[in-house]
């Protein structure tokens, strides 16, 4: 409403209004936005337009029927009072002038933004002509039928904003009963000279409210109707908004994505997918695969992918070797999921697929890498330490030359022969077997991260004690053990349940805690190794009393090739924890450490109990 409107609306008005929104639970001020109030506005101002063609048309019916009057009398206007059948013609040409007067305004700028303030303005020009005229002439007018016609008119042309009617119906009667009581106006009529009786205040009283009713419920309906619209607008707008940006990223993916029918057809593809076999275009791809098993090398693969969908409802990682369309070979992988139904019936199954082939060749690559670490570094490896340990079992270089003497002649030295033997003693020959030792032990660790990465670690699951498994560790490690001066204490009690592991896999995560610790501390070392029930699992510790480890190395201690700081002249390449690591979560364990600097260590991994 206008600053105008809201100002004639006295403080009985705003107490009404309160109380009609609660009993109508109408939604508050702050629900009704900028945006709904400017339709409204343009609605008022529309309907204002055509109400007040009606209300001419009207008035002139009226008019004409005066102006007839005055030269062939109605019998039925008769028994009007003479003032009111002489001066009526008077009355319906100033309430034309003032219909004239408001679409004049009607078309201005003042009417279209402020439309509640000519609608107001026209309802009193009309309304309160009359009444003005017959408090001129001295007596009070209740003219029932023309306030029936206006409010009615108005209800029905223009049914929004409520309290504008409410004003414009309020405003005649407290004009009607409150000027003419205070001025002790009589109506012309002599049987009835009271302006006001029980039936008249009735009908006038639930006239308007009925009225005001009506344009409250449909102004509600358009309120809500309006705003479901704008959230209607609102959702298509952000769909507008998601399908376009899901559409950028299925358009420029890098994987390829799809959507296959379950009797093996493409039903939607990507360009990325489209590039990876070989066409230009997605729609080249929808095409022509009618038959999806054409596509792989290995024509048994499709049948698996389906028999893994339905068994799981989705695959991951899927491997496959397939045809491009210029008929050469790449390696895909898929990951993909069956969308179903509200009764569970398959739709179509929709995944990704990447092009692994460059992944393939890289493994591919490695496995002839470690093919040749395998044979032409471990084999000459093996022979010479096979040679070495003979010569040091013959007893050669045992004589006199000591441990500091000269182990070959000079290189300006000539031989004289290449048949002459080279003496050697017995120190260098076993440093040269530890050497040799150490290079078969780096290899052989190489080669064993390399197949637990690629293979994952193979297990040979049986029922095991564990306490036979940390007895037979500290049994191979004893001249290790006395060697660094440590003292070990086994605190795992035979009473332990089973476990369901592999008994060597496991005697390598003992051994490698056990040398690790040794080969991070100084000699004097106190070991403890206890195992405990928790719950459905077994608590195995490797405790130490050494100088411990820092927070920072405690969190990347289970990497691949992560050595300590406290590694002395070890020529280890970190690779025994991660190995520990592999095996405990191949066994459904977890491993972890406990320590801080100068506090010792604990290593704990768990078991599950068979």
């Amino acid at each position: 409403m206008g600053k105008v409107a809201r100002m004639l609306m006295a403080t009985p008005f705003r107490t009404v209004q309160s109380w009609w929104r609660k009993t109508f639970s109408a939604p508050t001020t702050d629900e009704i936005t900028t945006l709904y109030k400017d339709w409204r506005n343009r609605f008022l101002w529309q309907r204002l337009r055509l109400w007040l063609w009606l209300a001419l048309i009207c008035l002139l019916s009226f008019t004409l029927r005066d102006i007839y009057g005055l030269f062939f009398p109605f019998q039925e206007l008769e028994s009007l009072p003479e003032v009111l059948r002489t001066q009526r013609l008077v009355i319906n040409i100033a309430m034309l002038a003032s219909i004239i007067i408001c679409f004049a305004l009607h078309k201005t700028k003042l009417g279209r933004h402020h439309p509640d303030l000519l609608f107001l303005g026209s309802s009193w020009s009309i309304s309160l002509a009359s009444q003005l005229f017959a408090t001129l002439r001295g007596f009070a007018l209740p003219d029932t039928i023309g306030w029936s016609l206006l409010f009615l008119s108005q209800a029905v042309l223009m049914p929004v904003c409520w309290i504008l009617h409410l004003l414009t119906q309020v405003s005649v009667l407290v004009y009607y009963f409150g000027v003419n009581t205070a001025l002790g106006l009589k109506t012309p009529i002599p049987e009835h000279p009271e302006i006001y009786n029980v039936t008249f205040i009735l009908y006038i009283f639930w006239f308007c409210i009925i009225c005001d009713i009506g344009v409250y419920l449909y102004d509600r309906l358009q309120r809500s109707e309006f705003y479901a619209r704008q959230e209607l607008e609102f959702a298509y707008q952000k769909l507008k908004v998601a399908e376009a940006k899901y559409r950028s990223i299925f358009e420029n993916a890098v994987e390829g994505i799809f959507q296959s029918s379950p009797n093996g057809r493409y039903i939607t593809a990507n360009p990325a997918l489209a590039r990876i076999y070989g066409y230009s275009l997605p729609e080249e791809v929808t095409a022509n695969f009618t038959d999806i098993e054409q596509l792989y090398v290995d024509p048994n693969r499709r049948a698996e992918f389906v028999r893994l969908m339905e068994k799981y409802g989705s695959v991951s990682e899927f491997e496959s070797q397939v045809y491009r369309r210029d008929g050469s070979i790449v390696w895909i992988s898929e990951k993909a999921y069956a969308v179903l139904d509200e009764q569970g019936k398959l739709l179509y199954y929709e995944g990704l697929i990447e092009d692994i082939t460059q992944r393939k060749q890289t493994e591919e690559e490695l496995r002839v890498f470690f093919h040749a670490v395998s044979h032409d570094l471990r084999n000459p490896v093996l022979g010479t330490l096979m040679v070495l340990k003979n010569l040091l079992n013959q007893g050669v270089g045992s004589g006199e030359q000591g441990e500091n003497s000269s182990p070959l002649p000079p290189a300006s030295r000539p031989s004289a022969s290449s048949q002459s033997p080279i003496p050697v003693s017995r120190s260098i020959l076993e440093r040269m077997i530890q050497s040799s030792d150490r290079q078969l032990n780096l290899i052989n660790s190489l080669m064993e991260t390399h197949i637990s990465e690629v293979r994952g670690v193979v297990l040979q699951y049986q029922s095991v004690q564990l306490l036979t498994v940390v007895k037979a560790a500290i049994a191979d490690l004893e001249p290790l053990l006395a060697q660094n001066q440590a003292k070990l204490t086994n605190l795992v009690s035979a009473d332990l349940p089973l476990v369901n592991a592999d008994p060597t896999q496991l005697w390598r995560v003992f051994s490698n805690l056990i040398v690790n610790a040794l080969k991070h501390n100084p000699p004097g070392l106190l070991l403890t190794i206890n195992a405990t029930r928790k719950d459905d699992m077994i608590y195995c510790t490797v405790s130490d009393n050494g100088v411990g480890i820092s927070k920072q190395q405690s969190d990347r201690l289970f990497d691949l090739y992560f050595r300590g700081a406290n590694i002395g002249n070890s020529v280890g390449l970190g690779l025994g924890l991660y190995l520990c690591k592999q095996i405990i979560h191949a066994h459904g364990g977890e491993i972890g450490v406990n320590s801080a600097l100068n506090a010792g260590a604990t290593f704990w991994f768990t078991l599950p109990i068979s």
